[in-house]
């Protein structure tokens, strides 16, 4: 099979399974999604979900958040991964904002990772998410679904994964690749247990083909425990 026949497949198949394929973080505008993935990092989309509610009513927007501590951010946030950090990168990513941006969230990537806690990954979700631009952010769901099924070969960073993906990958589908990718490695293809028995890439995956009998015995492993 060709690496052309291998994506042409793949995108056949989520087009199919997952038409409708999305952030399972909560926001309400730009800043809020900025804010939320920042939080997001090392921690779970439904901790963040948990904890931006609050947060959002004592700081909806750039200019409230601009005037806040990170002892004040703190407070809200303690339960998530890295609070400490966290806090520092949300208050100076509101006054940058605001100091450059007009308090608005830009879309060109470069100017996005100029923002404290704004790493080329989160970038690259803000210009897909929010402006449909053909950025593909690359977690670690991303690079190991990606390695895995063989659509990149011999990436050793996520940098490397991202430029093979957007090679392949139509410009139109590529804000919609990355959901398709995470959504496949948080729920499918997951990093101890892959649940190979209910994957529908089967046919094109480089990790099945190699590894067939013991997907197969670590799906039903699965199945007994779940």
């Amino acid at each position: 099979m060709t690496q052309k026949e291998r994506y042409e497949r793949l995108i056949a198949y989520f087009e199919k399974a997952q038409p409708t394929a999305q952030t399972e973080l909560h926001y309400d505008d730009p800043f809020q999604l900025l804010v939320a993935v920042i939080l997001s990092a090392q921690c779970t989309d439904k901790r963040v979900n948990m904890t931006t509610p609050a947060l959002f009513a004592a700081y909806p927007d750039a200019p409230s958040m601009a005037k806040a501590s990170p002892e004040d951010i703190f407070l809200y946030i303690r339960s998530i991964s890295y609070p400490h950090n966290k806090s520092k990168h949300l208050v100076g990513m509101a006054q940058k904002l605001m100091e450059n941006f007009g308090g608005e969230v830009p879309s060109d990537v470069d100017e996005l990772q100029t923002l404290p806690g704004v790493g080329r990954k989160t970038a690259n979700v803000i210009a897909s998410v929010v402006f449909n631009l053909p950025a593909l952010a690359v977690d670690t769901h991303v690079f190991r679904v990606a390695n895995r099924i063989g659509l990149t070969r011999n990436s050793k960073n996520p940098l490397q994964t991202e430029r093979e993906l957007v090679k392949h990958i139509p410009e139109e589908k590529i804000p919609i690749a990355h959901h398709w990718l995470i959504l496949h490695g948080r729920y499918v293809c997951q990093a101890r247990k892959p649940h190979c028995t209910e994957c529908g890439l089967t046919e094109i995956c480089q990790f099945f083909k190699s590894n067939a009998l013991m997907c197969k015995r670590v799906s039903q492993t699965n199945e007994l425990t779940h």
